[in-house]
């Protein structure tokens, strides 16, 4: 007999957030899962649109190599705590609620940062707010969850995880849009996509039928309880290291290439835009490959090309042909690396702490994306070099593809044991 959370057409318990608004005309998963993604992507674009300026604003407010660091790395950090208790209020009122209010508080900083910003401090403020727009994906998540079967949801949430996909199309047209338009052109452009968003997903996005609805009760009671199980421990640290190192990757990979390699700001922002394009195409590839093979054995051999490639790029080859090999070798790994880390949430989280688990293990993930630029802008500005940074990154990968093999996988057997009780 199939368990009665594998259908989500079958009420476990139909929460009251489930029912708001007027039946859609059409609802199926399928759409579901694409009004998400786009919502998810949209978002992410604003979340990103300081970073390929970083180095413009440098030379504009002549800024050391440590406060642009600190510039392209706020937003970052700011967007992934906030997925703590975005992702509580996504289990909580559900996305149909959540989804339309993340992207129209979103405009506010986006307009901010284009149109009234003219300082470094202006900047920074801009860019606290501007996190609000990276916390859209714990809201995603949870939604997409309630809508697919378990053997289905590596895939469901791999393919929802190339909205941040975003933060390609941000490297790619920030700077194209502001040389060819003006300065404001890409906040207004972004703002004005976000309040379409805002709109269309309040008219079409639905609940799941069967959503579990999060518990009641005090917020930090309820983040606590999550934050103590051990499953959400263990795979926010995978999480941290696969997905931050793409956030890290994303934000200062312009500025790197630039500093290290002599690129141009437009160069280097297309090169990056690539890097991320390959990550998030690999991401559903690493979801699918989990629902076939486990999360546990993709995470390894992810983290394993992790280190490997790491190392090579510590020696700051040439970028052609083997620095741009290594580049897309970390994206690709990294990219199938955050999709296992998805499935394994998707596998072992309780229904009814989705979100909860997604808001803690994404906030792990965007603070792992928050220390690297700062280590690195330090680490340039003392040595003049980045082989120090690449060097602990590769150690750091190499420990996590140990605790993997180790704690992770004892802790997924166990979870796996338990539910065929």
């Amino acid at each position: 007999m199939a368990r009665q959370d594998e259908n989500p057409a079958t009420p476990r318990h139909l929460a009251p957030e489930a029912t708001a608004g007027p039946p859609a005309p059409s609802t199926s998963p399928t759409l579901m899962l694409a009004l998400a993604t786009i919502g998810f992507a949209v978002n992410f674009w604003a979340w990103a649109l300081i970073s390929p300026l970083g180095a413009a604003y440098g030379q504009l407010y002549d800024l050391t190599d440590v406060q642009v660091s600190v510039l392209v790395a706020v937003p970052v950090v700011v967007g992934s705590l906030g997925r703590i208790p975005i992702g509580a209020l996504t289990d909580r009122f559900g996305a149909r609620v959540m989804f339309p209010l993340v992207s129209a508080a979103t405009i506010l900083p986006v307009l901010f940062v284009g149109l009234v910003a003219d300082s470094f401090v202006a900047l920074l403020v801009g860019g606290f707010f501007l996190g609000l727009g990276g916390t859209a994906f714990a809201v995603g998540v949870p939604f997409v969850n309630a809508w697919y079967p378990p053997a289905r949801r590596g895939t469901a949430i791999g393919i929802f995880g190339m909205g941040m996909g975003g933060t390609a199309i941000s490297a790619f047209t920030t700077v194209r849009i502001r040389d060819a338009w003006g300065d404001a052109a890409p906040f207004l452009l972004v703002a004005a996509i976000l309040a379409v968003f805002a709109v269309v997903s309040w008219l079409l996005l639905r609940d799941a039928p069967g959503r579990a609805a999060g518990a009641t009760g005090g917020f930090w009671a309820r983040t606590w309880s999550t934050f103590r199980m051990p499953v959400t421990l263990q795979l926010s640290w995978l999480y941290a290291v696969g997905f931050g190192g793409f956030v890290a990757f994303s934000v200062y990979l312009p500025t790197f290439l630039v500093n290290a390699y002599d690129l141009t700001v437009s160069d280097a922002a297309a090169r990056t835009a690539g890097f991320v394009v390959l990550a998030v195409v690999m991401r559903p590839v690493g979801g699918t490959l989990s629902d076939r093979f486990g999360g546990v054995p993709v995470s390894v051999v992810c983290f394993a090309g992790v280190t490997a490639l790491a190392a090579v790029v510590a020696f700051q080859p040439s970028l052609v042909p083997v620095g741009t090999i290594a580049f897309l070798g970390l994206a690709a790994a990294l990219g199938a690396s955050s999709g296992a880390t998805f499935a394994l949430v998707a596998k072992v989280a309780p229904p009814d702490k989705v979100g909860a688990v997604t808001g803690l293990v994404g906030a792990a993930g965007g603070l792992g994306g928050f220390i690297p630029p700062l280590l690195m802008g330090a680490v340039y500005q003392l040595e003049g070099t980045y082989g120090l940074g690449f060097g602990l990154l590769a150690l750091t990968a190499l420990a996590t593809l140990l605790f993997t093999l180790g704690p992770v996988r004892r802790g997924v057997r166990a979870r796996e044991a338990a539910a065929s009780v």
